[in-house]
């Protein structure tokens, strides 16, 4: 595999800076705003996809047919029909920094997941001969992926997946697919899928769909949320009925593949004296519906820097929009444990797809989600690596974002002008990078099995000569996702109901608090769970629902 020269990598590095939007150039590196770690030179494949295991394991591949890769399997280890020795997918130990290659066979490209109620990380579809796959892979020491290579009923290539409330997984859309279909098949229903005409309304042509990788999000009565395009509705997905049909985004932008933006539905309140919480979805960044047309011909025009936000169980649900401070395409929206937003990687310009975006964004944007309107984004420090096309980003347990991937290019290329990124790095968010201590969780009771409606009394330390402001400590449930394309599926943010939270006679904490009511609000499934005491989060638990 042809290698880049020191000199050379230098630079494209300035190539980059002059390519990047002005605001990455304009702000002085400040402590406060976050810093960047490089936590892996080279990992030896692009992390196109990523998914975080209940053991604080990453999972990532990119697809088979990429040629051959920077990794290659030990001698002797081989697997029979696999194209070469080169390995296409790892996992990740963050702790260690330690990576096992794993054996996947099947085209994996513009493919989607879920992690299981079980803690299965449970991954469908892709191109070629991977697009009726199904893949497994467990959380073990040594376990590897086991593939069903007729578990769909259709072909599902850039199709998105939804956790649902009886641990189901359902699979919408795809390239050229208008329906949806779920997983496991248990029952003869399974074994259908389920036409979905709202996927073929939305899609503006076969060749430029702006429909792909449509944005889900569960609502807290059950049904599912589908965004595509700028379009929105609300699906019975058991009764296969549309139930509501939303205001259309105003902007006249296109927020999904290619013109790709992102969205998250932002932190849902647990309260016993409002048991249905206000769900609200936040949608950023795309472009217009041409612009990879025009990226094709040369002409690469400015990405949105509009977001909008829609209370999806309201009354009367209206758009309220904002504009972010750098605008921005193919951004992934990661949920933090404060419920805040950081939106990173991306382009300024152009669209999603091989060769055709310019300007890297380098700065996150943290969006603190409960401040005025008008005071809500800042833009943090940048880092020295462009992540476009194929980038991902996923919460860790610690708190910090891992960040990788970013390969434009159709094979492994390393002289291009956005060259193919092995590398993964660690972003350390603002309340990781100031003064204030953080609390550390040393027990859960009843445990690491928790039950709807449970009580909670979650014990933590905190060794700060200015203590704990006791009515202000909060707890949160967060989902762990999978990501790919700009979209981190099944990602999701509780906010509990906390009783109170005292003094220990040893001068530890305990904080008392309400597992969420119903499954509905909260999947069955592992989450990692966090104490935030002054807006600084602990290292997340592990806990398990069901």
């Amino acid at each position: 595999m042809a290698c880049i020269s020191t000199t050379m990598h230098a630079l494209l590095l300035i190539l980059v800076a002059a390519l990047s939007s002005f605001s990455n150039l304009a702000l002085a590196i400040q402590p406060s705003l976050g810093k960047w770690k490089l936590l892996k030179k080279s990992i030896g494949i692009s992390a196109m996809h990523m998914a975080l295991l209940p053991n604080d394991h990453i999972v990532t591949f990119d697809r088979t047919n990429f040629g051959p890769s920077n990794i290659t399997f030990p001698r002797g280890k081989c697997p029979l029909n696999a194209d070469g020795c080169y390995v296409h997918s790892v996992e990740f130990d963050p702790a260690s920094r330690s990576i096992r290659p794993l054996t996947i066979l099947t085209d994996t490209w513009c493919s989607s997941g879920a992690l299981s109620s079980d803690g299965v990380l449970i991954q469908t579809g892709g191109n070629n001969n991977g697009e009726r796959v199904v893949r497994y892979f467990k959380t073990c020491a040594g376990c590897d992926w086991e593939e069903d290579r007729n578990g769909l009923v259709s072909p599902r290539w850039y199709a998105s997946n939804q956790v649902l409330p009886d641990g189901k997984i359902i699979i919408v859309g795809g390239r050229r697919q208008f329906s949806y279909e779920f997983i496991p098949k248990t029952t003869e229903s399974d074994h259908k899928q389920y036409e979905l005409s709202f996927l073929l309304e939305t899609r503006d042509s076969d060749a430029i769909p702006n429909n792909l990788y449509p944005f889900l999000h569960l609502s807290p009565d059950g049904n599912l949320f589908i965004f595509a395009k700028d379009h929105a509705i609300l699906l019975d997905y058991v009764n296969n009925k549309v139930v509501r049909k939303y205001p259309v985004m105003p902007g006249g932008v296109s927020r999904n593949y290619p013109s790709t933006g992102s969205s998250v539905l932002l932190p849902l309140t647990m309260s016993s004296k409002k048991p249905t919480p206000d769900a609200e979805v936040f949608v950023c960044g795309g472009t217009l519906s041409n612009s990879i047309e025009k990226a094709l011909a040369g002409e690469f025009i400015a990405a949105s820097q509009t977001c909008g936000r829609l209370v999806i169980n309201a009354a009367q649900p209206q758009w309220v929009m904002e504009e972010m401070p750098i605008a921005r395409l193919m951004g992934d929206m990661i949920l933090l444990p404060t419920g805040d937003v950081i939106i990173i990687n991306g382009a300024n310009k152009g669209a999603a797809g091989w060769g055709v975006a310019r300007a890297p964004v380098l700065n996150p944007v943290l969006y603190r989600y409960n401040a005025a309107k008008g005071n809500r984004f800042e833009v943090l420090n940048p880092t020295a690596t462009p992540r476009l096309y194929h980038s991902t980003a996923h919460l860790l347990s610690d708190g910090r974002v891992l960040v990788g991937g970013s390969n434009p290019n159709s094979n492994y290329n390393f002289t291009a002008l956005f060259p193919t990124e092995l590398s993964l790095e660690a972003f350390y968010p603002p309340y990781l990078s100031g003064t204030r201590l953080r609390p550390s969780i040393t027990r859960v009771d009843p445990g690491g099995e928790i039950s709807y409606k449970e009580k909670l009394s979650i014990l933590f330390r905190l060794k700060s000569k200015y203590g704990v402001q006791l009515d202000k400590v909060q707890v949160t449930m967060v989902s762990p996702s999978f990501t790919t394309h700009s979209f981190a599926m099944n990602q999701r943010v509780l906010v509990l109901e906390v009783e109170g939270t005292r003094r220990t006679s040893a001068g530890d904490y305990v904080v008392s608090a309400s597992a969420p009511a119903t499954a509905a609000l909260a999947p069955p499934g592992h989450y990692q769970l966090f104490v935030i005491n002054d807006g600084v989060p602990s290292r997340a638990a592990w806990v398990h629902i069901k």
